[in-house]
This record gives C-alpha cells, sequence and structure tokens, in this order.
C-alpha cells in the first residue's frame, strides 16, 4: 500500500460507538513504555531502549480470559483496514454520503454524546449511580463549565478511589472525559487498564479500537495497542495486520521508531529474518529521527544472517537482489524511490558470488537510506523545533506554533499531496485547541479539490476539538455558504448565536451580510432588531451601541436610505452611553453620507463627550477630538476639490461656501 492509501480505512471494519473514539496511552501492562503524565497525549521514547522488551510471551492462546472470537474480530477488523485501497478516498475510516456529511469521523469523531458532563451521569439501564460528596460536587463544577480540565482529573481520581469494582460507573466518567479531552491518550490507557481488570478483553478491545479511532495518527496509541495484542494473542498474522493497519497511518511519521521498534522486536524475538529485512527495507524509504540506527542495525543483520535467509519468498522466487511490491503477503507500505525500484528489479549477474549478491543487496538500501538523508536534511530544523508532538492543555508557545506554520508551508510547496495530509494530522493533534489550524488545514484540502477531507477536518473541528470557539463557526458558515450549503451556514450562525457566544457582534454582522447576499433584506434587518432588542434588556450593554451603528451603517449601505440610517443612530442615543468607539462610529458614517451632513450635531455629541464632567478618560477625549478635527478636514478638502472642478468657482469664494456651510 503506498502513502496515497495509508490515508484511507475501511470504515466498515470500524465498531459503531455511540461514545467518543480517541487517542490515548500511558502506564500498564501492556507497555514498558510508560508515561508518568496522563494528560499528555503524546511523550515518544528518545531510543529503542525505552521501548524495552515484551513483558509477556504468548503460547498460542488468548491471554485474561480472552475468546477466540475476539482474536478473529481483531485480526479482521486491521485485515478490513488494510485492503481499503479501494475506497472513496475518506480520511481515517470516515464515510461521506450522499449529502457530504460525515457519518463517522476518526481522529476525533464527531458522536452524539459529546456533552458528557452536560447531565448527572447515569447507567445504561438508566439508574444512576451512588456518587459521594465529592463527586456530586465535581460533577456539578462540570455542568457549568465542561472544559475545566483540573476538575475533570479529580473527578476521575475521586470515581477510581470509590467506584472500586464497579466498571458501569468508571466507565461513565472516562467516556464522559474523554469526550471534551479526546487527545489525552494517557487516560484511554487507564480505562482499557481498568476493563482489563474488572471488565473483559472484548471491552480492552473496544477501547482500544476507539482509541485508534479518535487519533489515528497518534503513534503511541498503535505501540499500546499492538503491545496489547502480542500479550493476549497468539496468532502472528493477527498481530502483524495491527502493525500494518498503523504503520499504514504513521509509518512515515518523523517520531514513528517506537512502533518499528516493536514490530522489529516481535519479529526478532520469532527470527523472521526476511520479514525483519523488508521491515528495514521500508523504513529507510522516509526520514526518521532514529534513521541512522537503523542503518546500522540492517548492516549488522545483513552481516551475521546468509542472504537467502534475508530475502522474501517472492524475493527469491524472481531472483533479484530486493523485495517486489509484496513480502509474505505482507502489503509494503513505503513508498519505493523510483531509481531505487528499478535497481531492486534487475536480476543478479549469472554467476555471482553470494557476496557479491549481498553488497549488492545492501548498496541498494544504502541508496533508499541516502534519499532519506537528504531529505531530512530539509526537515530536520523543523522537526527539532517540534518540542511538544503530543497535545496538552496547556498552550504551545509561540515559536512552536510558528514552527508549524513554516514546516506546514515547506511540505506544501514540496507538492506531496499525502505528505501534506500526514503533516497536518501531527500538527492537529499538537495543536487540536488552535482553530487557526483547522481551518488552514480546510483550505488547503479545498485547494487541492479534496473535498471529502476537507469537511472531514471542519466536522473534527466544530463537533469536536474547538467546538466552543466561535471563530470556527463562523469559518464553517462562509465556507459552507461558499460550497453552496446555505442551511448549514445559516445552522452554523444560529449555534453561536444561541450557544457558543450569544450577542457576538462579529457573527450578527457576518450573518445580516449573508442573508443580504442571499436576497433577504427583511430577514437581515430583523436580525440586528432582534440583537438590540437584547441587548436594551441588558445593563450597561458593551455591544448595543456599536450593534446600533453597524446597523445603521448596513441600512443604509444595502437600501441607500440616508433618512432611516440616521434615525437608527437617532434613536441609539436614548439607550446608549456616549463613548469613543460609538462617536468615531458616527463620525465615520457622517463621511460615506449624502449632504446635507449633520455636523453641527455631530459637534455638539463631541463637545459633550470632552467636557470635564463626562466619564471619558483623558486619552479616548483627545482621541476623539483630533478625529473629529480630521474629518472636517477632509470634508472641506472634499468639497473644495469639488466646486473646483465642476464649478470653476475660485479658491477664496469656495472658503466662504465651505466656512458657511459648516459653520452654525
Amino acid at each position: 500500500m503506498g502513502d496515497s492509501e495509508a490515508v484511507v480505512a475501511d470504515s466498515s471494519a470500524m465498531m459503531d460507538y455511540t461514545s467518543a473514539a480517541y487517542n490515548s496511552a500511558g502506564s500498564g501492562a501492556y507497555s514498558s513504555q510508560a508515561t508518568g503524565d496522563p494528560t499528555a497525549s503524546g511523550g515518544y521514547p528518545n531510543s529503542a531502549g525505552q521501548e524495552g522488551q515484551s513483558s509477556a510471551m504468548y503460547d498460542g492462546k488468548p491471554a485474561g480470559g480472552s475468546t477466540d472470537e475476539t482474536a478473529v474480530a481483531v485480526g479482521n477488523t486491521a485485515a478490513d483496514a488494510s485492503k481499503a485501497a479501494g475506497c472513496n478516498y475518506p480520511l481515517n475510516g470516515n464515510v461521506i454520503n450522499a449529502a457530504g456529511n460525515a457519518t463517522t469521523v476518526e481522529n476525533g469523531n464527531a458522536f452524539d454524546n459529546l456533552g458528557g458532563a452536560s447531565a448527572a451521569p447515569e447507567f445504561v439501564d438508566g439508574s444512576a449511580p451512588t456518587m459521594s460528596a465529592e463527586e456530586e460536587r465535581l460533577w456539578s463544577i462540570l455542568r457549568a463549565n465542561s472544559l475545566d480540565f483540573n476538575a475533570w482529573t479529580a473527578l476521575i481520581e475521586e470515581t477510581e478511589k470509590v467506584a472500586e469494582n464497579n466498571i458501569l460507573k468508571i466507565r461513565k466518567v472516562y467516556d464522559a472525559f474523554l469526550a471534551e479531552f479526546p487527545l489525552c491518550y494517557g487516560y484511554w490507557k487507564k480505562y482499557a487498564d481498568h476493563e482489563a481488570r474488572i471488565g473483559s478483553m472484548d471491552k480492552v478491545v473496544e477501547v482500544y479500537e476507539r482509541a485508534v479511532q479518535g487519533v489515528t495518527y497518534s503513534v503511541d496509541i498503535w505501540v499500546l495497542y499492538c503491545a496489547f495484542a502480542i500479550e493476549t494473542y497468539g496468532d502472528p498474522e493477527t498481530i502483524r495486520r495491527l502493525f500494518e493497519r498503523g504503520l499504514a497511518y504513521v509509518g512515515t511519521d518523523y517520531l514513528s521508531f517506537p512502533l518499528w521498534d516493536k514490530y522489529i522486536e516481535y519479529e526478532y524475538m520469532h527470527q523472521e529474518w526476511s520479514r525483519l529485512a523488508a521491515i528495514y527495507t521500508r523504513i529507510f524509504e522516509n526520514p526518521n529521527q532514529q534513521l541512522d540506527r537503523y542503518f546500522n542495525s540492517f548492516k549488522e543483520l545483513a552481516g551475521s544472517r546468509p542472504l537467502s535467509e534475508l530475502r522474501t519468498a517472492e524475493e527469491a522466487a524472481a531472483n533479484v537482489s530486493g523485495p517486489v511490491s509484496e513480502a509474505d503477503g505482507q502489503v509494503n507500505e513505503g513508498e519505493v524511490h523510483p531509481d531505487a525500484a528499478e535497481q531492486m528489479q534487475k536480476p543478479l549477474t549469472a554467476g555471482s558470488t553470494e557476496a557479491e549478491e549481498l553488497e549488492k543487496y545492501v548498496a541498494i538500501r544504502e541508496e533508499l537510506y541516502k534519499k532519506a538523508k537528504e531529505l531530512d536534511s530539509k526537515i530536520i530544523g523543523f522537526e527539532t523545533a517540534i518540542r511538544r508532538p503530543y497535545f496538552h492543555v496547556r498552550p504551545l508557545n509561540v515559536a512552536e506554533l510558528e514552527n508549524w506554520h513554516n514546516y506546514l508551508d515547506f511540505i506544501e510547496r514540496e507538492g506531496d499531496f499525502n505528505k501534506v495530509v500526514k503533516l497536518y494530522e501531527r500538527c492537529l493533534i499538537a495543536c487540536a485547541n488552535y482553530p487557526e489550524y483547522w481551518i488552514r488545514y480546510v483550505l488547503c484540502m479545498e485547494a487541492s479539490g479534496s473535498m471529502d477531507l476537507a469537511n472531514n477536518a471542519l466536522v473534527r473541528a466544530t463537533q469536536v476539538f474547538v467546538k466552543r470557539q466561535p471563530e470556527i463557526h463562523l469559518f464553517a458558515a462562509r465556507f459552507k455558504e461558499q460550497n453552496g450549503d446555505i442551511e448549514g451556514a445559516q445552522a452554523a450562525y444560529h449555534l453561536v448565536h444561541s450557544e457558543i457566544s450569544p450577542g457576538l457582534l462579529e457573527a450578527i454582522i457576518k450573518h445580516a451580510n449573508m442573508e443580504c447576499r442571499l436576497g433577504k433584506l427583511e430577514d437581515a434587518f430583523s436580525l440586528y432588531e432582534q440583537a438590540i432588542a437584547i441587548e436594551k434588556g441588558k445593563e450597561h450593554s458593551q455591544t448595543l451601541p456599536m450593534l446600533y451603528a453597524q446597523y445603521s451603517r448596513f441600512s443604509y449601505l444595502v437600501s441607500g436610505n440616508a433618512k432611516k440610517a440616521r434615525e437608527i443612530l437617532t434613536g441609539a442615543l436614548d439607550h446608549v452611553q456616549l463613548s469613543k468607539p460609538f462617536l468615531e462610529a458616527l463620525i465615520h458614517f457622517e463621511t460615506i453620507l449624502p449632504p446635507p451632513r449633520q455636523i453641527d450635531y455631530l459637534q455638539s455629541l463631541v463637545d459633550k463627550f470632552i467636557s470635564p464632567n463626562s466619564d471619558g478618560s483623558a486619552a479616548d477625549k483627545e482621541d476623539l477630538s483630533s478625529i473629529f478635527l480630521e474629518v472636517i478636514v477632509f470634508l472641506k478638502m472634499q468639497m473644495t476639490c469639488l466646486l473646483t472642478a465642476f464649478c470653476g468657482i475660485s479658491t477664496f469664494g469656495i472658503e466662504c461656501l465651505v466656512i458657511k456651510m459648516y459653520s452654525a
């Protein structure tokens, strides 16, 4: 499977869960890559040594009381996912239906129960769990603010303390938490550990399936899932299919070495030398933080085993020095460089010695390695600047955010679409809380003609990761409008008005402008009037003055009715307090209205604001006075130019007329 196929998975192979599905990792029985910080979603080990050895050998039977049927189900899921090259290019297992709506969204699934903290928890049967006083207090906090991360972690700790073996209660709190913070992989691992302890192996698999659906491009979660499979299932093909499934997504990640190490460790344990050599060959096709280590290990392997053991069955049958497209039934996920691929297809010279054959065998892979090192030299600066490749609730520093933009710029210029997609997916693990990166991803996919991927990213952003930030919903509204989804655009605006940020001036303005573009002027006017009515009911509304100013301007620009526009402003003075922004808007608005202009009226308002008894600050008064004088000068110059051009009046005569017009 090539890179172009690696982002495709068969959604029919995914379990249909009703809870949010995201990334996890951490400490536990299944991995020696323990993490002390379950709030993080990453934290890659610095070397293969940190991966450790498999903590248990399997004997051909599922461990922990799991059934053979479960093992088969995992194997089939992985197999189906790896065969999905013929799908209609949905990202991460997404299915985009005829209406263009995402029915399942991996890497941050959009599910129905994202408001996990919106109400007191209940079990599936509708009964309410018995809660301690501390649990009651924490659930109350989270009902008011479901993004309170510290309250969530405290609730999980308290629940684990009092729940004992009540797996239903533990599931409820983890499902609700992971709906809000899906990228905290440590908690997915803790969840799986609870299921292994008091649930069942079927449920452990379910948790891991939800996790890899949630953050498909997380190296860590695939490492943990594969480690679990190694310890649980005795069928090597099931385990290999799971490795291949993970590598299809993250195998080209610069920090993918923990998963490659785990795969190498597994094949080394089984002394599958040809498979091991094929794995090394695939690694050499892309830059990797541990590329030098892998090449040295490969040379050691090549020097310690006969060539007949290193070649795959297909290579040996074809009598060539390198792998064909597949090896022992395993799909080669890597992207072989064209000239290297050509060399691999050349038959060996008749009569050549095994030493010569081995030299050619290594030389071809060294060529791949060198090509990868060339690209590595171009991206190493970007990669080393990524200090936090995983998700955390703490903000990223400005330098790291800028580095992601620069890295994306570089990869986009390179023109490899699949590398672009994968880098965006990596970026959006670390930068999941930043709408600007989601917006950039959507626009990039749209520009590439990949609307399925654009819509996929937009769904994930608006329904999961930045769903409470108005910026993403305003973008979604405009994006949907431009692509003909008017109902979707209106729904996005209404969501902002009703839930995300009621009274947000920018949302009202943009929504009214859209209704105007659709020819629905009365609906546009109604939006302003309804918003003004709501703001009037608030004490000391900061939005009301600017609403009036924007409504007046909008009314004049779309209808040309200067009288109505002035009436709106005049009526506003009965409900708003004079302020610099409001008066500044009035002054500038007057410059676009036709004569006669109400300069005297504006002068009186400015004088009232800058008087010693007004509430405005000295700086605001000075600024507003300067603005007003600049506008008067501008209007005088404008009139002078008009009279000179069309009436031929002398400059002295113009000055007299202007003074008369603007004097009280």
